[in-house]
């Protein structure tokens, strides 16, 4: 069941509820290291990502038990396994986020060096910066981070050199338990980085200033209230459903999503010709006219995401004229371009720069996902092509996708498994 097989050129119409955020999740499920009370996790996200990130937390020692479908019930541990094992590690890049919870809770850790998608360079340089600013001594060697604390972190200033969602949240999550006042300044912004926040807040943590530029941690001694939280919307598969939506020349009415989150999108969406109408949490994408050429440059947040343009790229191959798309983030974003050629698309690269000129349709061909976002992008291109799209590699795809087929075939597409 590798392969996920479509029929294009069928509009999506009707309503699709989105799903728990991934990322918000993995990193939740990395700060419950830090609580010594039980907590109830909701609209968590059945995805391959989530799965192996709570294989990985009970190795280490934590209980964790699925109440519902998208209910978690974590149980925390006096006791850790400090080696969060390399066969698991190496399937997920969030995994370093273990790093800075497990070194302030026990004093130690060591975790292997992750994997995670192919898309380019993902330093784990400001991590380290950040870690050794509150105190720890870090280490590398065969393939392991190791990671040690005498006696207990300590806050400090850390200024980050560059807005990196992952070290925002690692040094968030380690100075929660160190003796002062933590400032990260220049911390990533996203979304997912306030809902760790609020999550943290909520088991005892005091962060304050999330989703600005600068963070102040004020360290506790422990974090031990009973907590209940639910997880943010997934911002990134409610995108992927909005250009599939605009793409397809479609009507979709998405639900439990929050808008803003999802603003710099809309904004390009309609610079396209698509009408996009926001309410309190839901969003209707209503498309049938003309497309327009646009351009996109992708920016940390609030700027245009990384994880949208491989999905915006395939929508814009059919779209006449040039548009243009510079990736600012990940280096290896553009690998999605040479499937879609594939298809038919015309697109051009030039570092880190793609020139798309509009063809008048896409082929369905067989085709093979990189990474989890080249995988949504040919899922879009699948839908909006003449005849049938095979795309192998679909366990990426699983990766960020709860629940795909099921949804998008309610919606009106022809989509199965082989």
């Amino acid at each position: 069941m590798d392969k996920i097989v479509i029929t294009g050129g069928k509009p999506l119409r009707g309503r699709v509820k989105i799903s728990g955020a991934k990322n918000a999740s993995l990193a939740i499920l990395c700060a419950t290291i830090l609580s010594r009370e039980k907590i109830v996790l909701e609209n968590i996200p059945d995805i391959s990502d989530v799965r192996v990130m709570i294989e990985i937390i009970k190795s280490m020692g934590v209980t964790a038990s699925w109440e519902s479908a998208e209910t978690l019930k974590i149980v925390p541990s006096e006791r850790i396994n400090f080696e969060a094992p390399y066969h698991l590690v190496k399937k997920l890049r969030a995994s370093n986020l273990l790093l800075g919870p497990v070194l302030a809770r026990f004093g130690h850790a060591q975790v292997a060096l992750p994997g995670g998608c192919n898309i380019g360079v993902r330093p784990m340089d400001l991590h380290f910066k950040g870690l050794a600013g509150l105190g720890a001594e870090l280490t590398m060697e065969r393939g392991f981070v190791r990671g040690s604390v005498t006696g207990k972190l300590k806050g400090a200033r850390v200024y980050l050199d560059f807005p990196s969602v992952g070290a925002t949240e690692n040094i968030m999550m380690a100075a929660c338990l160190a003796e002062g006042q933590t400032l990260i300044e220049n911390a990533a912004k996203e979304p997912e980085i306030v809902d760790l926040a609020n999550f943290l807040n909520t088991i005892g943590a005091r962060v304050r200033g999330a989703g600005t530029d600068i963070i102040k941690i004020d360290g506790v001694p422990g974090l031990e209230i009973d907590g209940r939280y639910s997880v943010i919307p997934d911002r990134i598969e409610a995108g992927t459903f909005m250009v599939a939506a605009a793409a397809t020349g479609g009507d979709v009415i998405l639900e439990n999503l929050i808008p803003t989150h999802l603003e710099p999108l809309s904004a390009k969406l309609r610079e396209a010709n698509v009408d996009v109408y926001e309410e309190e949490d839901t969003l209707r994408v209503l498309a049938g006219k003309p497309l327009q050429p646009i351009d996109i440059k992708t920016m940390p947040y609030p700027g245009f995401p990384t994880d949208m343009q491989s999905q915006l790229m395939a929508m814009l191959s059919i779209v006449p004229g040039t548009s243009m798309i510079v990736e600012n983030i990940f280096e290896n974003r553009f690998m999605v371009a040479n499937e879609l050629k594939r298809m038919g698309a015309r697109i051009k690269i030039e570092g880190r720069m793609a020139v798309i000129e509009g063809v008048p349709a896409l082929h369905g061909a067989q085709v093979k996902a990189t990474d989890l976002r080249s995988g949504a992008a040919l899922i879009v291109a699948g839908l909006l092509a003449n005849g049938d799209t095979e795309i192998s590699n679909a366990v990426y795809i699983d990766r960020g996708y709860h629940n795909l087929e099921a949804k998008l075939n309610s919606l009106g597409a022809k989509v199965w498994r082989k």
